[in-house]
């Protein structure tokens, strides 16, 4: 909930403006509030690899649900994207993991693309139960899922026990976490399936670290906070991650 319009479509024009060449496989996501979509997705429409994402979408198709926004009102509005489960509408908003598999569904049937977020608190950290946690909240938000509707979703980890906390998470810490969640689906949908997953990270990614960040095998991308916000910083994440995966 950061921008007014106006700052909003300065940031997209800024980002666009310096854009590095993206390879065939990579793209950019640009994910504003609700109000901004309309012309987030007017500003990049023609830039190759280049597309808008709504930060969330409700389960149902229409009804009296007033202030929510359905999947089909998002892609009437340019929108190709969608996240799902971003840990702070699962914590601030009381979104359970049967709750996300019902959005997760009605934004493939719209044909949108699913970034769906998992990510464990400090608590389940310290008990060290971490990789049995997240991995429960890709099973009960995707597995109902075949293997090619799996293909139009990407998961991005969210450490939200280092958000906030005092504490970081290191690039090694997100490389384990990445595996383990490539692990998870390989079991259920094939290596091949779990290989041609996206598996962002949703840490705290900033043009220091995502070098260092992108040369992690497991790490595919980034879920972008607080340095998105300013072009130089979004464009110094974005370059690595270009270079990376070239």
């Amino acid at each position: 909930m950061n921008l007014s319009l106006q700052e909003g479509e300065a940031l997209i024009n800024d980002v666009l403006n310096d854009l590095p060449d993206l390879g065939a496989t990579q793209v950019v996501v640009f994910a504003p509030t609700y109000l901004h979509l309309p012309a987030a997705a007017a500003a990049v429409r023609g830039t190759r690899g280049v597309h808008v994402a709504a930060q969330n979408c409700h389960q149902e198709t229409s009804g009296a649900y007033t202030g929510e926004i359905s999947a089909a009102m998002l892609k009437a509005a340019g929108v190709e994207y969608v996240i799902v489960g971003h840990s702070e509408r699962r914590e601030y908003n009381n979104e359970h993991d049967s709750l996300l598999a019902k959005k997760v569904n009605a934004a493939l049937n719209e044909g949108l693309q699913v970034i769906f977020c998992c990510g464990e608190s400090l608590e389940v950290r310290d008990a060290d139960t971490q990789n049995q946690f997240v991995g429960e909240q890709i099973q009960a938000g995707l597995f109902h899922l075949d293997a090619a509707a799996l293909q139009h979703v990407a998961i991005a980890y969210e450490p939200i026990w280092a958000i906030g906390t005092g504490r970081t998470a290191s690039s090694q810490q997100a490389q384990d976490m990445h595996a383990h969640i490539r692990s998870v689906l390989a079991g259920r949908y094939g290596q091949d399936v779990a290989d041609n997953t996206s598996i962002l990270y949703g840490g705290s990614c900033k043009p220091s670290n995502a070098a260092e960040l992108f040369a992690c095998p497991d790490v595919d991308g980034g879920l972008i906070g607080g340095a998105s916000l300013k072009a130089a910083d979004f464009l110094g994440i974005i370059r690595p991650m270009v270079e990376a995966r070239k």
